[in-house]
């Protein structure tokens, strides 16, 4: 099996991987999810075997990246492909002039994968997409 994770141009890919899984699975408002920032954004997609697993995505305010929208298909779970993801991400990151932080709102049951990655919670617990836990994180670049 062949894995490739970077940036990509496919957004159709990115959102049909995000419809199955905040919407479909974990029951995330549509409306929510689909919140019409994604022309304006950085996408990275994981394809395995060259079918779509996983995606992030990217939005860039002044001097600091947002990671958002980070997911993989659950039956892909487990096998570092979140983790890759984030490395994508940073990397797309460590690229763009002036973007020196990059921040992230963590669902809680992934705040270990982000922390593989440098990053560290901070502030209080907050229920976002539809109800579910999260916490900021953020690292240096």
């Amino acid at each position: 099996m062949t894995l490739h994770v970077g940036p990509t141009g496919d957004i159709v890919a990115c959102v049909r991987l995000r419809r199955a899984v905040f919407i479909e699975e974990q029951g995330v408002p549509e409306d929510v999810e689909q919140d019409g920032r994604d022309g304006a954004a950085h996408h990275v997609l994981a394809m395995l075997d060259g079918v779509p697993v996983g995606c992030g995505r990217i939005l860039v305010e002044g001097a600091t990246g947002k990671i958002g929208r980070v997911c993989v298909l659950r039956e892909h779970r487990g096998h570092g492909i979140g983790l890759a993801l984030v490395g994508a991400c940073l990397d797309v990151l460590r690229d763009l002039p002036g973007v020196e932080r990059a921040e992230l709102g963590a669902q809680i049951y992934a705040i270990g994968l982000y922390e593989k990655q440098g990053f560290a919670a901070y502030g209080p617990e907050f229920s976002d997409a539809g109800g579910q836990p999260h916490r900021m994180m953020g690292r240096a670049l």
